[in-house]
């Protein structure tokens, strides 16, 4: 059975040959550090992105199968992007600098990881008519402007991409990334201007979400009218922390959760049937209004501080609920017992059906490349 077959067999609780080892990639300054100890080239480290021939490359060096964030990707965000630049400049050589959501963010030299919120673009209705409604739009551009994946080239959607679509000739699981209804939303206002919004302006809020949830429901009815195929889709969110939802759980599922189901039935039309959402920290409040409207594979579930796992998911939301991820990426960091106590403790999970394993986010610069590699070398083993 190709990778591609393997995971949707495990996924759909059909009958599979071996388990397919999945990962979601590493952080940038983990190829930069395995480059530097030989593991990897400084080309695949600079050139790598989800999906690309150096992902693979290096995927299969380690030994795992394929990346499950690899999908044709519309744009279903900002249209176009706020072009970054630099608002304020200081000596240390760090800055001010708006990014492509609009935010501005304290950009320091060499740090790691997501840089601190200073000041956002949008505020008010005033700031929302003159930046962000008219760039949360449709536009068949979104979509025919986007570049196809086909084996290692990338073709444009009307140059070979769409046929190469609509054949559905290929070997690797390939999604369509829907994007984000809120996630999206927060990183244009930040944490707190999406809490105060609420309450100040509640009418222009609830504008902002139906702007965004129209807008991405005639992005993924577009391409799914083009008779394009997919194994699967993804979406996106990142709305949890360690203690559960920044959003009213009541709220999301009033107002949010009708686009889920716009979108998913959509999927369902085009023969999609897995429907994975990739959303960080501790889910259990909103996955209620992911599963009534369609939405049924869980990932990366991180494990944290929290504990997540599919096991409770499970037994509260049955075989409709799917998963993949749930393996503590921060065994990495430690030796091959950690990685051995592991993987035994997702042989159950495993065994439930409908789940595979696969690091709960993208693999940090303190893992080890041998263990990584002992891992998947235990995982065949054992799966």
């Amino acid at each position: 059975m190709s990778n591609r077959e393997l995971a949707l067999a495990v996924l759909q609780y059909r009958d599979y040959t071996r388990m397919p080892l999945v990962h979601f990639a590493w952080w940038r300054q983990t190829l930069e550090k395995w480059a530097a100890e030989g593991h990897v080239t400084d080309e695949e480290a600079r050139e790598w992105h989800d999906g690309n021939v150096f992902d693979r490359a290096i995927s299969a060096r380690l030994g795992f199968d394929f990346n499950w964030s690899s999908t044709f990707g519309p744009a279903t965000g900002l249209y176009p992007a706020f072009k970054e630049e630099i608002v304020r400049e200081f000596p240390d050589g760090s800055c001010h600098l708006r990014n492509a959501s609009g935010m501005i963010v304290l950009k320091r030299q060499d740090a790691v990881g997501i840089p601190s919120e200073v000041d956002h673009t949008l505020k008010d209705r005033r700031s929302w008519e003159e930046h962000f409604k008219w760039r949360w739009q449709f536009k068949p551009e979104r979509v025919t402007q986007a570049l196809v994946r086909a084996g290692d080239e990338y073709l444009p959607w009307e140059e070979g991409g769409l046929d190469f679509l609509r054949s559905g000739r290929r070997d690797y699981l390939y999604g369509l990334s829907c994007g984000s209804l809120y996630g999206q939303i927060r990183n244009a206002t930040g944490l707190e201007g999406l809490a105060y919004m609420q309450v100040d302006d509640p009418e222009l809020f609830e504008e902002i979400i139906d702007t965004v949830g129209e807008m991405t429901c005639e992005t993924v009815r577009f391409v799914i009218d083009s008779g394009a195929k997919f194994d699967c889709s993804y979406m996106w969110e990142d709305i949890c922390f360690r203690s559960g939802p920044i959003v009213n759980p009541r709220y999301f599922r009033d107002k949010v959760g009708p686009y889920y189901r716009r979108i998913t039935s959509t999927l369902k039309d085009g023969g999609v049937e897995i429907v994975s959402l990739d959303c960080d920290g501790k889910i259990d409040a909103l996955i209620p209004t992911w599963i009534e409207n369609g939405v049924n594979t869980m990932f990366p579930i991180e494990v944290g501080v929290w504990g997540a796992s599919i096991g409770p998911w499970r037994a509260e939301y049955g075989r409709e609920l799917r998963g993949v991820g749930g393996m503590n990426k921060h065994a990495f960091a430690r030796d091959r017992d950690a990685v051995d106590a592991e993987i035994e403790r997702l042989k159950p999970l495993v065994a439930l059906g409908g789940y595979i394993p696969c690091p709960d986010h993208r693999i940090a610069p303190d893992a080890k490349w041998d263990l990584v590699r002992y891992y998947c070398d235990r995982m065949r083993e054992e799966f």
